[in-house]
């Protein structure tokens, strides 16, 4: 069996960067049409909850992919 060392799955490993990802969560429910409140959102669904992390998903992969671009266009 698997251990987990870990408290938590979702602790952010940079500390600093707290107040930069809870603004792209904001950023990415407002995307999706989800009313996210600081704090507990405990009444949340789970579909809204999935279109959030989705959307989080989708725009670090296209921040990502921008990069390559930026950086594959620069070596030529």
């Amino acid at each position: 069996m698997a251990s987990n060392k870990s408290s938590s799955s979702n602790k952010i490993l940079v500390p600093e960067a707290r107040a930069a990802m809870d603004k792209f969560k904001m950023e990415a429910a407002n995307e999706v049409g989800v009313n996210l409140k600081k704090g507990y959102n405990g009444s949340m669904t789970t579909k809204e909850a999935g279109s959030i992390g989705g959307q989080m998903v989708k725009k670090m992969i296209q921040s990502y992919e921008n990069g390559l671009n930026g950086s594959s266009s620069s070596a030529e």
